[in-house]
């Protein structure tokens, strides 16, 4: 059997190559999945067997330098059966981190292999440094495309690191309404730097502004910000809620422990107790209730009841198979969502809060492998890896 090798060059070649729209709709068939399979009050691991899905909890070794995690997940096919009767298969994938103790600036260094379904056999090694920013990217831009500002045009990022290049750039392609991107770090360090010259050069009708976190200025463009993400290790606030104003979206994928929060409690409450305007209604969306509620800083600090939590898969329409029922779908994105300019900085907010799960990792894998076998000639392959 032969072995697909895919660089770090490779991978950027193929998730080029993806429109914005084929990695939201990736995600809204993960996340739909993942909402109809796994109850709204479980807290253990997932497995539904061969048509189902499987996410054992991560495996972590340390060693002197890095922390090594071991992340394996699978997602069968929607339908057991397919319309012919013949048996349909899904995708497994093991993601394989190592987090050192000392930041880097190209991400963290991460491989994904993926499986042969029938044979069981690796038929994939994938480089994933960047992919978990990319998965992350496409299931915030999916929030933003169902209850965000359907017009945003200035777009406030926290953070200059890949997670921030890969939504910034998702939100931009998407969104041809938004002018300026305000990016905001700690320090004028040369990764946001060089992040602010890509943007410049790729997006050169969007203006792009950088400053560091002490800057006075930075409370105006919050105040202006129709999107906010943020993609930092805070362990505090990065801004008082009272600036965000009122249908403003909220993008959190920083945090991941109960000792981290991004933003205050007020903030969060405004996503879930303020009552609806005529334009906004409040919401607050995570990738997974379970996780969210025992992992992030700001849910746990704001003292939520799992009520208040909505599953962004949850609001995707599945047909009798399981797959994204593309009809109901399209007619979400395209419906009518808060203006830029609702008045007032104390009204509801929607927020969208991401750990991240599994299943996005064997999801954008297995994307990436098929792209790179359908654009051709990309990557290595290793004809007798198993002969």
């Amino acid at each position: 059997m032969s072995l697909l090798v895919l660089s770090a060059h490779d991978v950027d070649t193929v998730s080029a190559s993806f429109k914005p729209e084929e990695l939201q709709l990736l995600m809204a068939q993960v996340f739909g999945r993942l909402s109809a399979y796994i109850p709204a009050t479980a807290t253990a691991a997932a497995d539904d067997g061969a048509a189902g899905i499987s996410m054992p909890h991560r495996t972590s070794i340390y060693t002197s330098n890095h922390t090594v995690l071991f992340m394996p997940a699978r997602i069968g096919a929607p339908d057991a059966t397919a319309a012919s009767g013949e048996a349909t298969t899904g995708d497994t994938a093991i993601k394989v981190v190592s987090v050192p103790n000392r930041t880097d600036a190209r991400g963290l260094p991460a491989t994904t292999l993926v499986l042969d379904e029938e044979s069981g056999a690796t038929k994939a090694v994938i480089n994933a440094r960047k992919l978990t920013a990319l998965r992350n990217a496409a299931g915030s831009l999916l929030s933003t495309s169902l209850v965000g500002p359907s017009d945003p045009r200035v777009v406030v990022a926290f953070g200059a690191g890949q997670q921030i290049a890969s939504h910034l750039d998702l939100h931009i392609r998407h969104f041809p309404s938004i002018s300026h991107v305000v990016i905001v770090n700690r320090a004028l360090n040369e990764r946001a730097l060089a992040l602010k010259s890509r943007l410049t050069a790729r997006f050169p009708a969007v203006k792009v502004s950088l400053f560091i976190s002490d800057v006075s200025s930075v409370e105006s463009y919050v105040r202006l910000a129709d999107v906010i993400v943020c993609a930092t290790s805070a362990a505090e606030p990065l801004f008082p809620g009272a600036w965000v104003k009122t249908g403003a979206h909220v993008i959190l994928v920083g945090s991941y422990k109960p000792s981290m929060r991004e933003v205050d409690r007020a903030l969060v409450l405004r996503s879930v107790h303020v009552a609806p305007s005529a334009d906004v209604a409040p919401v607050l969306l995570v990738d997974s209730r379970a996780a969210c509620l025992r992992e992030a800083g700001e849910l746990i600090d704001a003292q939520l009841d799992e009520a208040r939590l909505t599953e962004l898969g949850e609001l995707i329409p599945l047909d009798a198979t399981g797959q994204v029922d593309l009809g109901r779908y399209h007619a979400l994105l395209t419906a009518t969502r808060p203006r830029h300019d609702v008045p007032g900085f104390d009204g509801p907010v929607t927020i969208f809060k991401s750990v991240g799960v599994g299943l996005q990792d064997v999801a954008i894998a297995s994307a990436i492998v098929a792209k790179a076998a359908e654009l051709g000639e990309i990557g290595t392959v290793i004809s007798n890896y198993d002969s």
